[in-house]
């Protein structure tokens, strides 16, 4: 077995010190992009009560030992987006940061276990001001590095043109050649037309399962091409912590940045709904324990808080991604600082 160089090793390193610089300079970029706008810089505690509520995000737990000797679980947040919430709901209402997350049983070109995410808020605005903002920060980090397209995997897009906006209904009739409204929730219906179309279909498939197959396999490769993708209005059953569309409830205020492909961002029109959010989350860990055989806890201050929150919009975007396609790294790794140690390197 061949042992692979470890991180910083002086010519490992060398070659990915400039991805590092370049991931410094956008850093720095978006800093100013957003003091501009009047946000502010918040930090969020990594160690939380409830990592997260979504079925196939998996978390990290860990014992707090208290004094006499007694332990409690705590998790490492998936995301900053229970405590950006308490931060709005205490009264902040343009907030940024970038925060460390964690993920479980991810690790690929476009994964790490640790990873950084720019996470922003912004009280009693829609979503598509965050839609003009990710336009914003494509054309600051393209500005940073002084280059004119992004690029990844033989795909490339100019971070300077406006971002094509596409419905997920118009996505997967262009794409897929389907028509997603006929086909909510209608398992079956959609399973018969996935396998038409090439989709491995596996007995215990739900609705969401063969969405997100389809979605990865037929849409996904194709967003993002030449200019970047904005995503939008996917079926409410998709949007686990977005509100419904107010002309059609069936579909929710959610979307999703691409650029050469590669998912950047994800954005909501918020649920402020504390019962309804619990319903959801509920369903959520019930999926969870059936498929991983566990479940996280449900915050309860975080359902507190939302019902203190003003309405707003948020959004998650992969500052480790938007640094690789700007600066051209072709794996994750390449522009972390250091990154997580595999067994056996």
């Amino acid at each position: 077995m061949t042992r692979v160089s470890p991180w910083w090793a002086r010519d490992v390193y060398a070659d990915r010190k400039p991805f590092l610089k370049a991931r410094a300079k956008i850093a720095a970029a978006l800093r100013q992009f957003f003091s501009a706008q009047g946000f502010a810089e918040v930090e969020t505690a990594a160690l939380q009560l409830s990592p997260g509520n979504e079925t196939h995000i998996s978390a990290f737990g860990v014992d707090l030992v208290s004094d006499a000797g007694a332990a409690s679980r705590l998790y490492l947040h998936t995301s900053p987006e229970f405590s950006c919430k308490k931060l709005l709901a205490a009264g902040e209402e343009r907030i940024f940061t970038f925060a460390r997350v964690f993920r479980n049983r991810e690790r690929s070109a476009l994964h790490h276990p640790e990873f950084t995410m720019l996470e922003w808020y912004r009280a009693h605005e829609p979503p598509e001001r965050l839609m003009e903002d990710c336009a914003g920060l494509l054309a600051a980090a393209a500005e940073a590095l002084g280059v004119e397209r992004f690029a990844y995997r033989g795909a490339s897009v100019d971070p300077y043109e406006e971002p094509e906006a596409i419905s997920c209904r118009e996505a997967f009739d262009r794409y897929a050649g389907m028509d997603l409204a006929a086909l909510l929730g209608d398992r079956d219906g959609l399973a018969r037309v996935a396998a038409l179309d090439g989709i491995r279909v596996a007995e215990d498939d739900d609705w969401s399962d063969l969405f997100s197959k389809i979605l990865s396999e037929k849409v996904e490769p194709q967003l993002g091409r030449a200019r970047a993708t904005l995503l939008c209005d996917y079926p409410a059953s998709e949007a686990a912590l977005a509100r419904p569309k107010a002309d059609d409830p069936r579909f929710a205020e959610r979307f999703e940045l691409f650029a050469c492909g590669v998912e950047l961002a994800n954005g909501f029109g918020e649920l402020t709904d504390p019962a309804e959010q619990r319903r959801r989350f509920e369903e959520q860990m019930e999926k969870r324990a059936r498929i991983y055989g566990d479940r996280y806890p449900v915050d309860e201050d975080f359902l507190a808080a939302l019902a203190h929150m003003p309405p707003a919009s948020g959004i998650a975007l992969g500052f480790d991604r938007l640094v690789m396609l700007a600066s051209g790294a072709e794996r994750i790794e390449q522009v972390l600082w250091t990154p997580v140690a595999e067994k056996g390197t």
